[in-house]
Formats: C-alpha cells, sequence, structure tokens
C-alpha cells in the first residue's frame, strides 16, 4: 500500500529529515545507510512512492539512482535540470548529509508545481544512489555513473570488508541486470545541489547562505606495509621488520609534510587495520587510508611524489615492502560563473546574508561540474560538524537553502517574465 504524501503547507524540512532518519536508524540522531544495503534500498524504495504522491514520475537507472521527473512543456528542449543530492551515509553519520539536499530539492520542485504549474523545461528531483565511499573503496558511485566517469570501473573486482563485491550487492537489489535505464545521461542541463556546509566558516561569519565557487581536489589511498611477525619478547629492535613502526612512521611523515608545503592542504589517516593484531606478536602488516585535498592539482602532485619519496626510502631502511592503490582522483572543480552569479542575486534579493566561498568537502557537485552547468549552495552547520549524530541545522537556515533553490528552479525552469519574483511564494 502506497503511503501518503507527506508534504503539504505545515511540512517542515526538519519532518522529513526526521522520517528519512528512520530508514538506517543508528542512534537518536544517528544514521548508517550504506549503498545497496536494506535500509539504503527501503529509504528508495519509500521514496520512489513519495515522488509518485506529489505528481513527480519516479524512476531508476540501472545503479540504483532514483529520479523525480516532470516533464517541461517546450518539445524542443530536450534537456533536464537535475537537483538534489546523495541518499548514502558515512557509518553511523547524521541525518542532514545528503538527504538535506534531496529533501530541499523534493519541496522546492512540489511547492512550484502547486503555485505555477508545468515548467517550460523538463526537472528531475534525483536521490543519488552514492557519495560517500563508506562501503566500497569508491566513491560518488551515483553521480559517477551518471557522468560516464566510472565506465572503467569493474564492479566485480571491488569488494566491501565482508568480501561482497560491488557487483553481487547490485544485483542482490535488482540493478545491474539491464531492467532499468543505463545510467549515463547526455541530457543535462544543469546540476543544482544544496548541501550543509559540514565546516563552521558559515556559523562564524554569521552568513545564511554560502555560493560555491571552487570545490577542491581529492586524492584517496589505501597503503598496505607488509613487514613480519616475530615474537615481541625474544625478537631484538635491530632484527625487526615491524610493519607498525614502518606505518607510524610513514602517517607521522606524511601529516608533517602536508603542514610545510601549503597551508590549504589537508592530510587525513582516518583508518587503520593491523594484522596479527596480538599484544605480543610484532606486527606483519598494517593497512591505512590516506586522504588528501586542496585547490591546486599542481600541489596534489607535489605531495604524492613526496609521499611516494617517502615510501621508497623506508622501504629501503626497513626492509617492508609497500604498496599504494589510489583509488580517488577527483580534480578541483570550479562551479558555473552564470550559476554563482545566479545564486548570489537570489540570495541578496531575499534578504538572507551570502558568502561568496570553496568547499573543502567533496560533493556529487564536484563529479557535475564539468559534465553541465553546476551549482553548489550551503547552509550553516551548528558547530562545524559532521559526519556525526551531533550534526545539526535549524529550520530556519534549511529553509532558506530550499527558497534559494527553489527561485534559481524557477529562473531556469519557467517562463521568465518580467514581474515573476512577485508571482513567486516562498513559504
Amino acid at each position: 500500500m502506497k503511503q501518503q504524501s507527506l508534504l503539504n503547507q505545515s511540512t517542515t524540512v526538519q519532518s522529513i529529515l526526521d522520517w528519512l532518519h528512520t530508514f538506517g536508524k543508528s542512534s537518536d540522531t544517528g544514521n548508517t545507510r550504506l549503498l545497496y544495503s536494506n535500509d539504503w534500498m527501503n529509504a528508495q524504495n519509500a521514496l520512489f512512492d513519495q515522488f509518485q504522491q506529489s505528481s513527480l514520475t519516479p524512476y531508476f537507472d540501472d545503479v540504483g539512482n532514483l529520479f523525480g521527473r516532470v516533464e517541461g512543456m517546450n518539445r524542443n528542449h530536450k534537456e533536464a535540470i537535475l537537483v538534489g543530492s546523495h541518499i548514502d551515509t558515512v557509518i553511523d553519520g547524521g541525518k542532514y548529509d545528503g538527504v538535506y539536499g534531496i529533501a530541499a530539492a523534493w519541496i522546492a520542485v512540489k511547492e512550484l508545481l502547486e503555485q505555477h504549474g508545468r515548467p517550460l523545461h523538463t526537472i528531475e528531483v534525483a536521490s543519488l544512489c552514492e557519495e560517500e565511499g563508506s562501503r566500497f573503496p569508491l566513491t560518488f558511485w551515483g553521480s559517477g555513473n551518471i557522468t560516464n566517469k566510472h565506465k572503467q570501473i569493474v564492479s566485480t573486482e571491488i569488494f566491501d570488508h565482508e568480501d561482497v563485491s560491488l557487483y553481487s550487492a547490485m544485483i542482490e537489489k535488482g540493478f545491474g541486470l539491464g531492467r532499468y535505464p543505463q545510467p549515463y545521461r547526455g541530457d543535462l542541463s544543469h546540476f543544482l545541489e544544496v548541501h550543509i556546509e559540514q565546516g563552521s566558516v558559515l556559523e562564524q561569519d554569521h552568513q545564511d547562505i554560502g555560493i560555491v565557487q571552487s570545490i577542491v581536489g581529492q586524492r584517496r589511498y589505501t597503503i598496505v606495509v607488509n613487514g613480519k611477525s616475530d615474537h615481541a619478547g625474544t625478537t631484538p629492535m635491530n632484527r625487526r621488520v615491524d610493519a607498525m613502526e614502518s606505518a607510524a612512521s610513514l602517517m607521522t611523515s606524511f601529516t608533517q609534510f602536508a603542514r610545510r608545503l601549503d597551508d590549504d592542504l589537508v592530510s587525513t589517516v582516518g583508518k587503520i587495520e593491523a594484522k596479527p593484531n596480538t599484544p605480543n606478536v610484532i606486527c606483519h602488516q598494517v593497512t591505512f587510508s590516506l586522504d588528501v585535498r586542496h585547490p591546486s592539482v599542481t600541489t596534489l602532485d607535489l605531495y604524492e611524489q613526496e609521499m611516494n619519496t617517502l615510501i621508497a626510502q623506508l622501504e629501503r631502511e626497513k626492509r617492508v615492502n609497500i604498496h599504494v592503490n589510489r583509488w580517488t582522483n577527483v580534480q578541483p572543480v570550479n562551479m558555473d560563473d552564470s550559476l554563482v552569479e545566479l545564486a548570489y542575486k537570489e540570495s541578496e534579493r531575499l534578504n538572507y546574508q551570502t558568502k561568496i566561498m570553496h568547499s573543502g568537502a567533496g560533493h556529487d557537485a564536484q563529479i557535475f561540474g564539468t559534465h553541465c552547468k553546476t551549482s553548489l549552495l550551503f547552509v550553516p552547520s551548528k558547530d562545524g560538524i559532521s559526519h556525526s549524530p551531533k550534526e545539526f541545522t535549524a529550520e530556519h537556515h534549511l529553509r532558506a537553502g530550499v527558497n534559494v533553490l527553489k527561485s534559481m528552479i524557477y529562473t531556469l525552469a519557467y517562463e521568465k517574465r518580467s514581474s515573476y519574483h512577485d508571482e513567486l511564494p516562498l513559504s
């Protein structure tokens, strides 16, 4: 039985986020909703039903991206305006990251339909299947397939920590079998995304809306250090091939070099696995992650060169073997200048305090940015906290993002009239 529509005149943005939080709820405010999990599938199916109740035509593509389409009246214009964000979360993340962009797009389009009827140009609300890289060692599975940037990925060769392949997980949920349209989209004119900032700049500067001008480049690595297991009590220090010692040395060196190289460079080790992970045995293998971000490709290249030099030096000195897998390489991307200008004009017109800024976090807009005209808006994050159950954004800021997004969609998708701003109710 289909659910009743959740959207009505008294609906708050927060109430939609609270509803989506029930799919993969890990605590009172925490969420774990990983790609192709049961909670992920239930959330996408529930949104499918809700889109249908909201006069959108819902459909999946063959990797699990969900769309709610509103056909434009201009039959000669074949392109679509895509608006949305990602449905997946990090492990024990918050209830705002990603899903706020889906809720904002859905609310904005629903209100525009009620107030103005069908648009001139086609609009699609998107619940993108994956962005975080939380289950499998890849990111942007949703937008990367839509833009064809993941065409070289072999899904049978990528596994989660339980040795389930990406292909098997996808097939289990009914995707990847050709039952749905192929994900690549060559018909997109624009992609618009609104997101929580995941930082503290807007809050500290007392701003309502952030308009992103560019997004940093991002590289992620898995580094495996192989040594030799020996007895912790009987093996002299000068005869050890200790994977943990070498891994710790690398982590420290990587961090120190990042601090020396550039103030805008960030380098993070966020995950470590040790084998055999026993107190009285010298570690024979350490696997750790490395996340590196900066607005310049040149700086990222310099960092990677130094990283490889440090690794080669350590292999010689400590007799360990080190394997490096760079599994994410997302280039820095500028947002479309005309959309930055439009967003700023609309935000100012609505009397919001507005800031032009850069994004230090990766977003789906980064993938779409070289595929079609793209815009990314931010709303403040309380205390800058994200990827945490403590993630929070106040309703008036959530609504501000909806209002600016809604005004932008109107400008792009509906007939332009000299008095259209007077005809555009907010909420």
